[in-house]
């Protein structure tokens, strides 16, 4: 038996190092290292008297408050596997997960008890929820008996089964392992450089793999402190900043630009901040500058997926910024392009992504054909999503293969068309998508919100794109709306507009 690879060591270590540290905060609440550590034994504990016994699975479906981490490494340090869901699905997305995870126990917070429960009941298997509220689950954890060991694992042990969008049919559970989850911790450790003084920035939902990874367990495995906030709001977000000394600020692009053009940023003391991370979509260049110009603080961008654990590039400190790239492969791993056929493109041409490395799934869960398709026989595994790449090694990404829009025979890449969108000072957010037409195809519509106080017509932001792109790309219909629907990490979710 080797090392233990178990990532519930990451939280161990650390307590043992840093007891009094604060590992966790929100608003009042302060968990030390040592407290989240014993919270985890007995969270444990309770799982273990609920029946959950190594290889089984939990699911676990908590907002960002301190319950997440301690039933996370709870469950990890059991051995268990565990299932993290949005606590906003319904209850028949809630049996899904279930019945497809074979999951023997639903930690649910208390105030999405009806999904929880009635997906438990919907579902053919028998799933035990347990509702997290605070006071009576502080009782009941109290009263569980500690489980001090951590469950031995090895590096390919699955850890974690992370339910992927289902952009394409229903949703797969990708299964990330102790060390493709650990061996991201360490690159991502390497780029953002944390330190036990550093404060992380927890707006990042923690059931999604970009939080899970980069803010909880790069923050737990170095000793820094994540402070809280459950659901993101600008002004809540600058208050925290400025409250808590945040100097990691973690973010998907619709938060970054929230922040950065909050009305009344310049009355909060943002000083701390030293550096951003920016991941989950596209980062648009107008709002990279920004970020620069007016926090003074470097901003890296990075790519990757749930299926990657999640990060697979990543723009860094010691290389020249390039606006619009995802950056350059994270250590120990390798990004290609290739085309239909398979074979690698050259500088500059378009070909779809693949990556391979540790931080590669093992596969989808109970689903050998999805796995087969996705990870070819020598490990490479296919991103879907089209990029180039210049003579450095920055990648550049396209689009999403399946968001390319083919109109009247020409390739459009709404990525391109959008940037244009966003340099216009007036648009806060835009999307640029694809609708059906009987001669072309496909034409190509915008969408579009604004910035608080700020006003243009559809017609203008037309020409304003017109002028820029040639004449098959530009929008021929721009739609102007309050806000575009996200999804739980502030992802604008394209499916579900319509122009």
């Amino acid at each position: 038996m080797g090392t233990n690879a178990n990532l519930a060591t990451l939280l161990t270590t650390t307590a043992a190092k840093h007891p009094e540290r604060i590992a966790i905060r929100l608003d009042d609440i302060a968990v030390p290292y040592a407290g989240l550590d014993a919270a985890s034994q007995r969270v444990a504990g309770l799982l273990r008297e609920m029946g959950v016994e190594d290889g089984d699975r939990v699911g676990i479906m908590l907002p960002n408050t301190p319950h997440f981490p301690m039933a996370y490494y709870g469950a990890l340090r059991l051995g268990a596997i565990v299932v993290p869901m949005n606590p906003l699905l319904s209850p028949r997305e809630v049996a899904y997960y279930l019945d497809d995870s074979g999951a023997k126990v639903l930690l649910a917070w208390h105030d999405f008890a009806a999904s929880a429960e009635g997906g438990a009941e919907q579902a053919e298997g028998d799933a035990q929820v347990l509702l997290v509220e605070p006071t009576d689950i502080a009782q009941r954890v109290a009263a569980a008996p500690a489980i001090e060991e951590v469950a031995h694992k090895e590096g390919d042990d699955t850890a974690v089964v992370l339910y992927t969008s289902g952009t394409t049919g229903r949703p797969k559970g990708a299964e990330l392992t102790h060390h493709s989850i650990g061996s991201n911790v360490q690159a991502s450790i390497g780029l953002f450089d944390p330190s036990e003084e550093d404060v992380f920035f927890g707006g990042l939902p923690f059931f999604h793999v970009f939080g899970q990874t980069c803010t909880l367990n790069v923050s737990v495995a170095t000793g820094s402190e994540v402070t809280l906030l459950p659901r993101f709001d600008p002004t809540k977000a600058l208050e925290v900043v400025q409250r808590d000394g945040v100097t990691i600020f973690m973010g998907v692009p619709t938060m970054h630009g929230a922040v950065l053009h909050h009305p009344k940023r310049g009355d909060f003391d943002t000083s701390s901040l030293r550096l951003f991370v920016s991941g989950g979509s596209a980062l648009p260049v107008e709002v990279l500058k920004g970020i620069k110009e007016a926090f003074g603080s470097p901003i890296l961008e990075g790519y990757g997926l749930s299926e990657t654990s999640p990060v697979a590039s990543f723009s860094r400190a010691d290389l020249p910024l390039k606006p619009g790239s995802i950056g350059v492969a994270i250590d120990g791993v390798q990004l290609r392009l290739v085309d239909d056929e398979g074979n690698e493109v050259g500088v500059g041409e378009v070909g779809e992504l693949q990556i391979k490395g540790p931080n590669v799934m093992k596969g989808y869960w109970r689903n050998p054909e999805a796995t087969a398709k996705a990870i070819s026989d020598d490990g490479w595994f296919a991103s879907g999503d089209m990029a180039k790449k210049d003579e450095d090694d920055f990648f550049f990404i396209v689009d999403r293969k399946k968001d390319l829009i083919i109109r009247g025979g020409y390739n459009v890449y709404p990525r391109e068309v959008e940037e244009v969108l966003y340099e216009h000072p007036a648009v806060a957010e835009a999307a640029v998508i694809g609708v059906p037409h009987d001669e072309l195809g496909e034409e190509i519509a915008a969408v579009v919100a604004l910035k608080d106080g700020q006003s243009v017509t559809e017609d203008e932001l037309q020409q304003h794109v017109k002028a820029q792109v040639a004449a098959y790309k530009y929008p021929r219909t721009v739609k102007i709306v309050d806000a575009l629907p996200k999804g739980p990490t502030g992802k604008i979710l394209k499916r579900e507009i319509s122009a």
